[in-house]
């Protein structure tokens, strides 16, 4: 009912910055929360940095001043942008939106997952 599709991941000099971007379609009545998560190879997946709908944003400490997250309300899409880019920020980036479709049986809340892409900080 509802996709994520992302984009943006590569590799990525130290230093360097990166723009991600997410886009949800689909039978969509309204978009809440949306956030970014990475999974390093062999680690647990941790929260990134989150959005919501009214733009209050969270991030986790180690992005703090580097990465900000942001959302077009009117296009479904949240972003990304990563600067200062370090090799422990190398990891698969998964979008998280948490939204409202209408169905023929009332509305029903969803939470949606991207398929991940891969972002390699490396010289």
């Amino acid at each position: 009912q509802v996709q994520l599709v992302e984009s943006g991941g590569g590799l990525v000099q130290p230093g360097g910055s990166a723009r991600l971007s997410c886009a949800a379609s689909g039978n969509i009545f309204s978009i809440n929360t949306m956030g970014w998560y990475r999974q390093p190879l062999g680690k647990e997946r941790e929260s990134v940095a989150t959005i919501t709908s009214g733009g209050n944003t969270n991030y986790v400490d180690s992005v703090k001043g580097r990465f900000t997250i942001s959302r077009d309300n009117a296009k479904n899409t949240v972003y990304l942008q990563m600067n200062s880019l370090r090799f422990e920020d190398t990891a698969v980036y998964y979008c998280k939106a948490h939204a409202t479709v209408r169905t023929e049986f009332g509305f029903r809340n969803l939470e949606v997952w991207g398929q991940g892409t891969p972002v390699t900080v490396s010289s």
